[in-house]
């Protein structure tokens, strides 16, 4: 579907996902579609009724849960396992191929000269064959679309190879970036550059989602058949996917003891914190012989992920990119906020977080960096002790790599299913209201809505907040979780596919070490606990900054009901209880049991 266009011709500003109605067409292969929403049929409603969820172009439908079962009991060979296994099985046939023209560092989710582990690999060879490392990044407007990247993190991403493509200018290395169309022709794209470049050498650093590890196996075998040797570098994560195993030899399915043995593989390598150094400068003939390369400009954002010239100016206001921005963020979190990270982090309104995810998602910090520093800055080199604030911090950091884990184990996570494959069969609403009231912040509960325009606004969310909305929308509303986690992505300048999907499975009960589903966050408790002076609802929601005292909390039913209603304040959408009731019901009565 075309992008809409201002009158400036540009993209307005994008229309949030919206739920389908309750009766759209069906086609026969089970996928119902209304005004160009596609949505799957839930297997338990074949009646007709609508029970299913908007789809992600260029994925097919939800895998059975048979299917997804499949992965669980080592039945299908996972897509990490099959990279893996090729990439040992070509080290010695790679190995054996020699330096030419030119070596490349494929970037991706790594936009950084400093501790880039595929980075630092390309600069040694080409600096042991004395020639020119070559930097690229490829623009994708369908993989943008297919993981429902938000058009102010593609401006983020722009806006940071400018910044990279001048850093690296210093050291005479060319940053070529180039906008592929579509999707599958990347990977022929990657060998004709090095082709024309001269190159029988590729590094790239691993990502973790199913299409890129397939992608990464495909290139790894076809740049064999042509000469050319394909690294793919584990450097996403401080200690690689599948390091990590209990005593029964399984994935962990809960963060505590993985973060116990997660700690203990770094105390027993510490190396594994060691950073890897920027490269040197490329040859003086760099230059002359990419000329051409080194005056090209960036191009601008795919016409489907585009800004408006206002929402370029209110992003770019707050959000300034690169590493250098990221280093002095990381530094003065550590010297001046981290020692009350602890006791306040979960405090929208204190601004004591490091507000470092959207470095983390671009790749402009990397995680081994963040720990190390932190690590330093301690007194004590054990990443569980010493001081509360740093202990803290760090364990909130390595959810990032919890997560990437499960990704990676369980890869039908990638695909529409939800960890726990039984979840499937609640029956979810679908309300367009109830959505609608979510997106836009006015379901009449003040914390809610007040996290909401400010994801609206900035682009990002507090922590805290984005598990209040998230409980909100799958268990208050009962509306399907994933229409939630695909907003979040639409929307998030710090978005990152396996911590939105890690973070949205927690609250809606459905992924990997969730919180139990009878578990259901009362919002206006959360407001007392989390925002208690009010100051965070009054920053976001217009309508009740001048209401006094806890009432601003519940202004109906706090004595504020002419303030808020004058003001244009909505009521509740529903009353909490009867929601929460509703959610219990639901739950058990999908997984067919009371526990969960």
């Amino acid at each position: 579907m075309a992008p809409k266009k201002s009158a400036n011709g540009k993209r307005k500003a994008s229309s949030p996902t919206s739920p389908p109605s309750k009766k759209p067409a069906t086609s026969k292969n089970g996928v119902k579609e209304e005004n160009g929403i596609k949505v799957e049929v839930h297997r338990a409603h074949e009646d007709g009724d609508v029970s299913g969820y908007v789809l992600r172009e260029f994925y097919p439908a939800e895998m059975t849960n048979e299917r997804a079962l499949q992965y669980n009991n080592d039945e299908l060979p996972r897509p990490i396992e099959q990279l893996k296994d090729i990439i040992e099985k070509t080290e010695d046939q790679r190995d054996e191929i020699k330096v030419k023209d030119a070596v490349i560092h494929w970037y991706k989710a790594d936009l950084r000269l400093q501790d880039n582990k595929a980075l630092h690999l390309a600069a040694q060879k080409a600096k042991e064959g004395n020639v020119p490392l070559v930097c690229l990044y490829i623009v994708s407007p369908q993989d943008f679309q297919a993981h429902s990247t938000a058009p102010v993190r593609v401006d983020f991403i722009l806006r940071t190879l400018e910044v990279l493509k001048e850093d690296l200018a210093k050291l005479d290395i060319p940053l070529y970036v180039e906008t592929v169309a579509k999707r599958k022709n990347i990977p022929d794209r990657v060998i004709g550059l090095a082709e024309d470049w001269g190159s029988n050498h590729i590094y790239a650093n691993i990502e973790y989602e199913v299409d890129e590890l397939r992608r990464e196996t495909l290139l790894t075998r076809r740049c064999l058949e042509k000469g050319i040797a394909f690294n793919a570098v584990p450097d996403t994560c401080i200690v690689a996917p599948g390091e990590l195993s209990s005593q029964q030899g399984r994935q962990y399915a809960v963060y505590s003891p993985w973060f116990r043995a997660w700690v203990a593989y770094c105390h027993a390598h510490p190396k594994q914190l060691n950073l890897h150094e920027a490269p040197n400068k490329n040859p003086e003939s760099s230059r002359r012989k990419f000329k051409d390369i080194f005056d090209m400009p960036i191009p601008a954002a795919p016409d489907n992920k585009s800004l408006t010239d206002e929402e370029k100016k209110r992003f770019r206001s707050m959000w300034p990119p690169g590493e250098h921005e990221a280093q002095t963020r990381l530094q003065k979190f550590l010297k001046e906020k981290v020692g009350k990270y602890k006791d306040t982090r979960n405090i929208p309104s204190a601004n004591s977080t490091a507000v470092l995810s959207v470095h983390f998602a671009s790749g402009t910090l990397s995680a081994r960096t963040a720990v190390a520093r932190a690590r330093d800055a301690n007194t004590t080199k054990k990443l569980d002790g010493g001081d509360a604030g740093i202990m803290s911090w760090i364990s909130e950091v390595a959810w990032r790599d919890f997560y990437k884990h499960v990704l990676a184990h369980w890869p039908y996570v990638c695909m529409n299913k939800p960890f726990k494959p039984e979840y499937a069969n609640i029956d979810w609403s679908y309300s367009a209201s109830d959505f609608t009231a979510w997106r836009t912040g006015k379901t009449g509960y003040p914390i809610v809505d007040a996290a909401m325009r400010q994801l609206n606004y900035m682009g990002y969310m507090h922590n805290r907040c984005r598990m209040i909305v998230a409980s909100f929308l799958a268990k208050d509303l009962l509306i399907d979780w994933r229409l939630g986690e695909r907003y979040f992505m639409e929307h998030l300048i710090d978005g990152d596919f396996a911590s939105n999907n890690g973070g949205w499975g927690f609250s809606a009960s459905t992924g990997v070490d969730p919180q139990p589903y009878f578990r259901i966050f009362n919002p206006l408790l959360q407001s007392e606990r989390f925002d208690p002076d009010g100051e965070y609802i009054r920053k976001w929601v217009e309508e009740l900054k001048d209401i006094k005292g806890p009432a601003v909390h519940d202004p109906y039913a706090r004595g504020e009901a002419k303030t808020a209603e004058r003001a244009g304040y909505p009521r509740y959408v529903l009353g909490h209880k009867e929601a929460r009731d509703r959610a219990l019901a639901k739950y058990k009565e999908g997984l067919g049991r009371n526990t969960a």
